[in-house]
């Protein structure tokens, strides 16, 4: 099947753009961030393909320091009349605002290291071979009586930081993502991949669990709220770790004591099996090895064996703090959130899913969660719903499916009762550019379901 050249806007020309702005700044201290993304969907239900859409956009982000006053103006029009725009706006908001007597500076240059995260098969992906892995999941749907939803995406994006002090960073990645949903009269079944390489995408997998699940959901039963064991499948483990992350594992967030690790670095807070850091340059991930200031991404260790060891900062952090080190986890200006860890992994263990379920007396088996919110983030406490293939286990086997389950639980609580973890990870995408968690499936006990909802 022909495939399309890839669309790169280039290190270059990037750097043209960078350069522009930063010579026409009069701020004392100029930054620049270029995003440009080929981005591919194809979305299907009711068993067609019923929308494909291309987008090709240059976001262009300026933020500028004059004396304590910060600003920050964006756009995506990279003419010199727009370019000079958007800085005179950054200038003015910069001038509007009131003094922070704790902004220092952006950082400092730093070797930011090269990852190779750029896949052409990816980047040449048309909408013609997206068709042909959404065709594999219909046909196997219509044969199984089943209505397929689901969207094939691809990505093709390229970062580019600079700053007045001498900053300058770029880095392209792809990433493809293929996910359905199966849906019968009574039951549903969840499938889905994510990959630099759009080749190790395996369709005909993807449909092969969304099918077996959807039709070992039919007609389930409901059972009643409690404390279970549960075997949460990656893709569940994933959204725990995310928002455990968004809670409290950011310096900021420590800083201002709404973090459930402030004054508790050191400390056993989860079980010895948990072992949690934050890598952008591991290849398992979504690679993208500086931050939105440019700052180099740092591994950080978050939790080592249960015990709680560090968070991560952005240089305002860093240097509202003694002795702390900017670990290259800044978002986008402006960020009132603080620095975040975006690519998580889970250690894993030494079992498969089919052995936690072998050794499981009673419990739930769970595939996903949706609609997942916080509730307190100092007790880490989270709530959400189960989704498209809950299942009760008896005596190590599935015995029937169940009527999907309202949890609230703590995420510390959570990780404080795994007693297994499985032996591979899984890349679980996030909805935000390049973020991703690599988790393995887990066995927790005493997990809180507390109601129960019609189907």
């Amino acid at each position: 099947m022909p495939r399309k050249e890839a669309e790169v806007l280039g290190r270059g020309r990037m750097g043209e753009i960078a350069g522009h702005i930063l010579r026409s700044s009069r701020a004392d201290q100029t930054e620049v961030s270029l995003i440009h993304s080929v981005e591919g969907l194809t979305r299907f239900a009711a068993n067609e393909i019923h929308q494909n859409v291309a987008e090709r956009d240059t976001q262009v982000r300026v933020r500028v320091m004059i004396g304590k006053r910060t600003g920050v103006a964006s756009g995506n029009q990279t003419d010199d009349e727009s370019l000079a725009a958007i800085v005179a706006n950054a200038e003015q908001i910069a001038r509007l605002q009131p003094e922070n007597p704790e902004l220092s500076s952006l950082p400092e240059p730093a070797a930011v290291p090269s990852i190779d995260a750029f896949n052409e098969h990816t980047a040449a992906c048309g909408p013609e071979r997206r068709a042909a892995g959404v065709a594999v999941i219909l046909d196997r749907a219509r044969k199984a009586t089943l209505q397929a939803s689901g969207a094939f995406s691809t990505t093709q994006e390229e970062m580019y930081i600079a700053n007045s002090l001498g900053v300058e960073a770029y880095h392209p990645y792809t990433v493809g993502t293929l996910l359905t949903v199966l849906m019968g009269a009574t039951g549903s079944g969840y499938a889905g991949a994510a990959s630099l390489d759009i080749d190790q995408i395996d369709a005909g997998a993807i449909a092969e669990t969304a099918v077996e699940k959807a039709l070992s959901s039919r007609d389930p039963e409901e059972i009643e709220p409690g404390s279970y064991t549960v075997i949460l499948e990656e893709e569940a483990m994933a959204d725990l770790l995310f928002y455990l992350g968004y809670m409290g594992l950011g310096a900021l967030s420590v800083q201002e004591k709404r973090s459930f690790l402030t004054g508790r670095l050191g400390e056993q807070v989860a079980s010895e099996m948990v072992t949690l850091w934050d890598d952008g340059t591991d290849p398992r991930t979504i690679p993208l090895p500086f931050d939105f200031e440019g700052s180099p991404r740092q591994r950080v260790m978050l939790i080592e064996k249960g015990i709680a060891r560090g968070v991560v900062y952005d240089s305002f952090t860093a240097g509202r703090e003694p002795g702390a080190s900017n670990t290259g986890h800044g978002l986008p200006a402006p960020n009132t959130t603080g620095p975040v860890p975006t690519h998580l992994f889970l250690a894993a263990g030494n079992v498969t899913k089919e052995e936690m379920l072998a050794s499981t007396e009673r419990g739930i088996w769970v595939t996903r969660f949706h609609y997942t919110n916080t509730v307190h983030p100092v007790k880490t406490i989270l709530t959400g719903m189960t989704r498209d293939g809950t299942f009760l286990i008896e005596d190590g086997k599935i015995r029937r499916p169940l009527r999907n389950l309202r949890f609230t639980q703590s995420i510390l609580e959570a990780l404080g009762g795994i007693d297994m973890l499985g032996s591979t990870l899984k890349l679980c995408k996030r909805s935000f550019g390049p973020f991703a968690v690599c988790a393995p499936a887990a066995r927790i006990q005493r997990f809180t379901f507390t109601g129960t909802t019609e189907f």
